[in-house]
C-alpha cells in the first residue's frame, strides 16, 4: 500500500503477535457467530468453539515463544490438535496442521511459503472430513488458499498486500456460502465456521496495516439476520444427540484406520492431526462406545461431549431468561435433567492413568463395577475453569442470564472452578451459587431453580429462592462400609475398626456452613433401610409438606425399600423420586450407601 514498505517476511513473533490481532477479531464476533450457526448442527456454539481453539493455540505460543516460524507454527498446531473445540474448531486446527507441515523447517515465512502452507492447510481440512460439504469453512479455505498461489504466480511478494487480496477472495466466497448450502440459504445467514475464518484474516489484515494490535470498535450485528437464523432452525433434533471429541495420542498412528474404526459410530467425523497425535470430533449417540474405540489405538484424553439436542433448545429460543447449570455431583435423574433443561458439566473420574468424564464416559453402573474389580481406588476432581468457562459462553449467546448451582465448596473445589470460569466471561450476568450440600441435596436445589427458570423467573428471583431453599434442604447418607472412604483418605483406619467393632452405621450429612459432617449413627449395621427411614422420620414434622428424592449407590432394590417406607411415612407433596447416585459421592462412600434428601416446601401447613 501508499506509504508503506513491503512486508517480505513474517518470523514466529510477528506471525504470534498477528495471529492474537485475529483472534481478538474473532472474540468479539462470538455472539453472532453463535447465533446464525445452523449447519451442520444449529446447536449454537460455533463462535465459542473456534475462540477456545485459537485462544488455544495462542496459549501455546505464549508458552513457547519461538523466533524460528516454522517452530512457532508447529507449537501453534499442536496446542490447537489439543485445544480444538466442535466441527469447525477442529477443521481450523487441521488446516493449521497442514500449514505447519508445509512449513516447519523454514525460519521465516515468506510470501510462497504462506502459499504453499494455505494450500496444504486447506488439502489437510478437507481430508480430515469423512463427509466434506461445499458452502462450508472448508470452501473459503480452498478459496483463499487458491488466491494466495494466483497472486504467487503472478510474482507478488508483498505479504501484506497479498493477504489483503486473499482476504478478498475469502469473502466473496463467504458471500456464496447460501447458494452451496440449503441449511444457510433457508435460514438466511453464512456458514458461521467460515465467516469465523474470515474474521481472523480481517484481525490479522488489520494488524499487518497497523503494524500494532488495537482496540477494534465493537462491530455491528445484525438483529434481524440472527432473528432469522434461529427462525429458519427446525425443532427436530440430530440424528445423533453428542457432540464427542477426544485425543489419541501414540506411536504411528494410523489416520485411515481410525477413520474407518469410528465411521460407523456417527456423522460429521473429523480426524485430525499427525501419526503422533490425532484430534477426533464426531457426533454420536454413545460417547462411551466411542471412547472405548478410540483407546484400541493409543492413551486418550481431552474427553468431551456435549449435549446438542440440548443445545439446539437454547440456540431456538423462548421464553425461558435464564439458564440453570450445575455439575455431575448433583444427583437427578436423567429423564428430569432434559425436561427442566439443566445444564451438567461433568466431574473428572481417574482410575489409574485413565480419566473419564463422570456419567458421560463412565456410567454409574460402569463405575460401581470398577470401584470393586480396581485394585487402585479412584479420584475425582473438579470441572477445569476453561470448561465452565465454555459452558457460560455459549449459554450467554443465547440466555439474558445464567445461574450456576453447584456442590458445596466446604468438600470439592468446583464451585471456586465454576467462579473463575464466570469471571472470564465478559459481559455476561453469571451467578455462582454455593449449595453447601452434595448429592441428591443439591439435585433438589438444582431442579427448583429449573423449574422457576421454565416458569419465567429473573436471575434476581431465582437466586433470592436457593438462599431460603438451602437452609429447607437436607440430605443424610448411610454408610455401610467405610473401607471406601479409608482408600480414598477422607476416613481413618482407627475411625472404621471403631465403627465396624461397635456395629454402628454412620450417617454424613451436609448442611449449614456445607461441611461434610457427621450427621448421626444408625445403632446396628442390620436392617439399615429401615433404620434409616426410622432416623429421616424423626427429623421431619408432620406440619409441613417435603419433596423427596432418594439416591443408591449400586443397591436399587435397597433404594425402592427405603422410597417406599418413606413415600408412606413423609408429608409429601408429590411423588418421591430414585436416583442412583454418581462417582462424585460414590468413590468416597462406596456401594450399599443410601442417600436421602429431604425439601420442606413453602406450602406449609398452618
Amino acid at each position: 500500500m501508499r506509504g508503506q514498505s513491503a512486508i517480505n517476511y513474517i518470523d514466529g513473533h510477528r506471525l504470534s503477535r498477528a495471529l492474537q490481532a485475529g483472534v481478538a477479531r474473532l472474540s468479539r464476533r462470538q455472539n453472532h457467530l453463535n447465533k446464525i450457526n445452523v449447519f451442520p448442527v444449529a446447536d449454537g456454539d460455533t463462535g465459542t468453539n473456534l475462540g477456545l481453539t485459537l485462544h488455544a493455540m495462542l496459549l501455546g505460543l505464549r508458552q513457547r515463544p519461538e523466533r524460528h516460524a516454522g517452530r512457532a507454527l508447529t507449537t501453534l498446531a499442536d496446542a490447537g490438535l489439543d485445544g480444538a473445540r466442535g466441527n469447525s474448531g477442529a477443521i481450523m486446527a487441521q488446516f493449521f496442521q497442514g500449514f505447519s507441515d508445509a512449513c516447519a523447517q523454514q525460519a521465516v515465512l515468506e510470501a510462497n511459503h504462506f502459499a504453499v502452507g494455505a494450500s496444504q492447510g486447506a488439502e489437510y481440512a478437507r481430508e480430515a472430513m469423512t463427509e466434506p460439504r461445499d458452502g462450508t469453512l472448508l470452501t473459503v479455505l480452498h478459496e483463499f488458499a487458491e488466491s494466495l498461489q494466483a497472486q504467487i504466480r503472478q510474482t507478488n511478494a508483498d505479504i501484506r498486500q497479498m493477504l489483503e487480496h486473499s482476504l478478498e477472495a475469502a469473502e466473496q466466497a463467504l458471500a456464496r456460502t447460501p447458494q452451496q448450502l440449503a441449511v444457510l440459504r433457508r435460514a438466511g445467514v453464512v456458514d458461521a465456521g467460515a465467516e469465523g475464518f474470515v474474521e481472523l484474516l480481517r484481525g490479522i489484515s488489520e494488524f499487518l496495516h497497523a503494524g500494532h494490535i488495537r482496540q477494534l470498535p465493537e462491530p455491528a450485528f445484525d438483529e434481524a439476520v440472527e432473528a432469522q437464523a434461529r427462525a429458519g432452525v427446525s425443532d427436530d433434533p440430530s440424528e445423533f444427540r453428542y457432540c464427542t471429541e477426544c485425543v489419541i495420542r501414540g506411536e504411528d498412528l494410523d489416520p485411515r484406520k481410525i477413520r474407518e474404526a469410528l465411521a460407523g459410530e456417527g456423522n460429521s467425523l473429523v480426524i485430525a492431526g499427525a501419526r503422533h497425535k490425532i484430534k477426533v470430533h464426531i457426533h454420536s449417540n454413545d460417547p462411551r462406545r466411542l471412547f472405548r474405540l478410540a483407546g484400541e489405538f493409543g492413551e486418550v484424553s481431552g474427553h468431551k461431549a456435549d449435549d446438542m439436542w440440548q443445545q439446539q433448545k437454547d440456540a431456538a429460543g423462548g421464553a425461558r431468561r435464564v439458564a440453570i447449570v450445575t455439575d455431575s455431583a448433583a444427583d437427578l435423574p436423567e429423564a428430569l435433567l432434559d425436561e427442566l433443561d439443566i445444564h451438567v458439566v461433568p466431574v473428572h473420574v481417574r482410575f489409574g492413568e485413565k480419566t473419564y468424564l463422570d456419567k458421560l464416559s463412565l456410567s454409574a453402573e460402569d463405575f460401581y463395577q470398577r470401584l470393586n474389580e480396581d485394585g487402585e481406588h479412584p479420584a475425582t476432581s473438579q470441572p477445569a475453569p476453561g470448561e465452565f468457562r465454555r459452558v457460560f459462553q455459549v449459554l450467554a449467546s443465547h440466555f439474558d442470564s445464567v445461574v450456576a448451582i453447584h456442590v458445596t465448596s466446604r468438600g470439592s473445589g468446583t464451585w471456586q472452578s465454576a467462579v473463575s470460569g464466570a469471571r472470564r466471561v465478559e459481559g455476561a450476568d453469571i451467578r455462582v451459587f454455593d449449595s453447601r450440600t452434595l448429592s441428591a441435596g443439591l439435585g433438589l436445589l438444582v431442579r427448583e431453580a429449573a423449574e422457576m427458570a421454565q416458569s419465567g423467573a429473573s436471575a434476581d428471583e431465582i437466586m433470592a429462592r436457593l438462599e431460603d431453599s438451602r437452609r429447607r434442604t437436607r440430605v443424610w447418607g448411610g454408610v455401610r462400609d467405610l473401607s471406601f472412604g479409608v482408600r480414598g483418605g477422607r476416613v481413618s483406619p482407627l475411625k472404621q475398626k471403631l465403627v465396624d467393632r461397635l456395629g454402628l452405621t454412620p450417617i454424613l450429612t451436609a448442611w449449614g456452613s456445607g461441611k461434610v459432617d457427621a450427621g448421626g449413627i444408625l445403632f446396628g449395621q442390620d436392617r439399615v433401610v429401615e433404620r434409616l427411614a426410622r432416623f429421616v422420620r424423626r427429623r421431619a414434622r408432620s406440619s409441613r409438606r417435603y419433596r423427596l428424592l432418594v439416591g443408591h449407590c449400586n443397591c436399587r432394590e435397597d433404594g425402592q425399600a427405603l422410597l417406599a417406607q418413606l413415600r408412606d411415612a413423609l408429608p409429601l407433596d408429590e411423588e418421591p423420586t430414585l436416583v442412583s447416585v454418581g462417582p462424585a459421592l460414590g468413590a468416597h462412600a462406596g456401594p450399599g450407601t443410601l442417600v436421602v434428601a429431604l425439601q420442606e416446601q413453602d406450602n406449609a401447613s398452618p
